[in-house]
C-alpha cells in the first residue's frame, strides 16, 4: 500500500468534517464525492447552490447526509459569520457593512465555519492564490496559542522502491516563511516533527540543513542554522535532531557516517528543515521534477485549527489527499486538547 493510500486509510479511521471553499470548481466537486465515498467524513462544498447541484448531477451525485452545500448568499449561518468577522477585525478598521460583504466570500465563510466549530478544517486554493488562502486562514482561524508562528511544509512521497529505503519525507518551510531567524527555524522544525508523526505515524528524525556539516564552513548563514539546531535540542530533547547538516549528509547513510560521525540522524533524516524559503521552495521542486517525488502541499502548521492550501494546478486526486491530511491534522489536534 502506498504512503498516500495509507494516509487516506488512517484518515478514514478518524473521520472529520472538512469544508471546501471552492465548491464551484469541478475538481473540488469530484474530490468531495470521492472523499465521502471512501469514508473520510463529512464534506461541505461552499458556493452557489444551483451551480454545485448541477455539477454534482453531472457526475451522478447529489447532496446527502455526508455531502453538504453551504451557500453564503442564503445560509442561516452567514449572519453569525458577519458578526464574528466584525468582532475579529474591527480593530483593523472593518465596519459592519464590510463584514457583511466579507461573510459572503467563500474563503472567509469556510474558514469561519471552522472557527465557529461547525467543521474541523478547511481546504482551498485550487482557484485562489496562496496569499488569499493563507490570509483567510490567518485572519479568521488564527495562530494557535502555543505556536511561535504559522509555517508550512510539503509531504514528499518518494518513488516506490526508492534506493534510500524511505517512502516519505517532510520538506519545510517550502511555502510560507521567507527568511526565518534561529528561533523561528527551531520552531518550524518542532512543528514539522509533530506534523510528520501525526501524518505518518512514525518517529521523525529532523535535519537542520545548511551548506555546511558540523562546522565544515563558517558564515553567518551557517551560524543561524547551528543556533537553531541547538535551540531545538534544548527545547525539544525528545525529538531526534541534528544540524547543521548538508543534504547529502542528512539523506545518505554513507555520506552521513563520513561527514557526521556518531550522529543518530545523519543519513536517516526524514524531516528536512531548510534555512530559508529560497532553498526550501527550490529543493522541493527539484525533488518533484527531477527526483520523481509526489509533492502534497503546502500544508499549513501552527494554526488554531487546520486550514490548507492547494496548488492551482491540482487534480481531484490531490484534493482528496489534502482532505485526508486535513482530517489527520484535526484528529491530532483533538488528541492534544
Amino acid at each position: 500500500m502506498s504512503v498516500l493510500d495509507t494516509l487516506q486509510r488512517r484518515a478514514a479511521a478518524q473521520p472529520a468534517h472538512i469544508v471546501l471553499s471552492e465548491g464551484f470548481d469541478p475538481r473540488i466537486v469530484e474530490a468531495a464525492v470521492r472523499a465521502v465515498n471512501v469514508g473520510l467524513g463529512q464534506i461541505t462544498l461552499v458556493g452557489d447552490t444551483a451551480t454545485i447541484t448541477g455539477q454534482l448531477s453531472a457526475i451522478g451525485a447529489a447532496p446527502s447526509e455526508s455531502l453538504h452545500i453551504a451557500d453564503p448568499a442564503t445560509s442561516p449561518l452567514t449572519a453569525d459569520v458577519a458578526t464574528t468577522f466584525f468582532e475579529l477585525r474591527k480593530h483593523k478598521g472593518v465596519t459592519p457593512e464590510t463584514a457583511q460583504q466579507q461573510a459572503r466570500d467563500p474563503m472567509v465563510f469556510a474558514a469561519m465555519l471552522v472557527r465557529l466549530g461547525h467543521a474541523d478544517g478547511t481546504v482551498g486554493g485550487a482557484v485562489a492564490t496562496t496569499s488569499d488562502t493563507v490570509r483567510a486562514a490567518l485572519q479568521v482561524i488564527g495562530k494557535a496559542k502555543d505556536a511561535a508562528l504559522v509555517s508550512s511544509f510539503f509531504l514528499m512521497v518518494l518513488p516506490e522502491g526508492h534506493a534510500s529505503g524511505r517512502d516519505a519525507m517532510i520538506f519545510s518551510d517550502s511555502g510560507l516563511v521567507i527568511d526565518p531567524n534561529s528561533e523561528e527555524l527551531a520552531a518550524i522544525a518542532a512543528q514539522s516533527a509533530g506534523s510528520f508523526a501525526a501524518l505518518l505515524g512514525t518517529d521523525p528524525k529532523v535535519a537542520m540543513l545548511s551548506f555546511s556539516t558540523q562546522g565544515s564552513a563558517r558564515h553567518a548563514a551557517v551560524t543561524k542554522v547551528a543556533d537553531a539546531a541547538k535551540l531545538l535540542r534544548e527545547n525539544h530533547p525528545d525529538i531526534a535532531s541534528d544540524g547543521e547538516l548538508q543534504f547529502d549528509a542528512a539523506f545518505d547513510p554513507g555520506v552521513g557516517a563520513s561527514k557526521a560521525k556518531g550522529s543518530d540522524v545523519a543519513g536517516q533524516a526524514n524531516v528536512m528543515i531548510f534555512p530559508n524559503l529560497d532553498a526550501g521552495n527550490i529543493g522541493y521542486k527539484i525533488a518533484q521534477r527531477v527526483g520523481g517525488c509526489a509533492a502534497t502541499g503546502p500544508i499549513l502548521q501552527g494554526l488554531a485549527k487546520p486550514a490548507n492550501d492547494l496548488s492551482r494546478g491540482c487534480t481531484a486526486d490531490d484534493v482528496v489527499h489534502m482532505i485526508a491530511v486535513t482530517a489527520l491534522q484535526a484528529a491530532a489536534l483533538k488528541e492534544r486538547t
